[in-house]
C-alpha cells in the first residue's frame, strides 16, 4: 500500500470509529472538506501542516495516521521507502513509531531548510530534537534554543513553537513523545 494509501485508509477509520463526518472533521482541522475527500481516497498530497491539524482533530498521534500496524522482531527502515511530509522549511520521514507503556514516540528524520521558519502553534506531548549537522533554532517562539551538531533540547509540544536554520541546511533527529489515547 503506497504511503497516501496509508493516510487515507487511517484518516477515514478514525474519522468513522468517532462517528465524524466528512464536513465536521473538515471543521475540526480547518481542511477544505474537498481535500479530505482525495486525502481518504490516497490521492491527495499532505503537508506537515495538513498532517498535524488531522493529527489534533482526530486527537491521535501523527503516527497512527502514516504508518501501516506491523509486529516484526526486526525493523529496517529505507529512507528511500519513506515518504517525506513536506512545509515551507521542514521535511519529515517517519523512520519508527514506538508504544511504550502509556507512551507513544515517533522517531524522524528531520530536514530544516534555510530561509524559511516553520512554526507550530502547539500539540499534546513533548518533542526532542538532536542536531547531527547544522546550526538550528528550536523551541518556545518566546525562548527558542540554539543547537548545534550533538546538542539536544526537549520541550513541551503544547507551546507554540518554531524550527528554524542559523545558516545552512540542518539535519535533525526529532522525537515526539506522546500519551497513549
Amino acid at each position: 500500500m503506497s504511503a497516501g494509501q496509508v493516510l487515507g485508509a487511517n484518516i477515514r477509520a478514525f474519522r468513522e470509529q468517532r462517528g465524524l463526518s466528512l464536513s465536521e472533521l473538515a471543521r475540526r482541522s480547518s481542511i477544505a472538506k474537498g481535500t479530505l475527500s482525495q486525502l481518504e481516497s490516497g490521492s491527495g498530497n499532505p503537508t506537515i501542516e495538513t498532517v498535524f491539524s488531522l493529527s489534533n482533530a482526530l486527537d491521535v498521534p501523527v503516527s497512527e495516521l502514516v504508518t501501516e500496524r506491523t509486529t516484526p522482531d526486526v525493523v529496517l527502515v529505507r529512507a528511500r521507502d519513506v515518504e517525506v511530509l513536506s512545509s515551507n522549511a521542514v521535511d519529515l520521514r517517519l523512520m519508527r513509531r514506538m508504544d511504550i507503556g502509556d507512551t507513544v514516540l515517533e522517531i524522524y528524520d528531520q530536514r530544516v531548510r534555510p530561509g524559511a521558519v516553520q512554526t507550530s502553534e502547539g500539540h499534546p506531548g513533548k518533542e526532542h530534537v538532536l542536531v547531527t549537522s547544522g546550526q538550528l533554532r528550536v523551541g518556545p517562539v518566546e525562548r527558542p534554543y540554539e543547537l548545534g551538531p550533538g546538542d539536544y533540547v526537549c520541550f513541551p509540544g503544547s507551546v507554540p513553537h518554531l524550527y528554524e536554520t542559523v545558516g545552512g541546511e540542518v539535519s535533525s533527529v526529532l522525537v515526539l513523545e506522546y500519551p497513549k489515547h
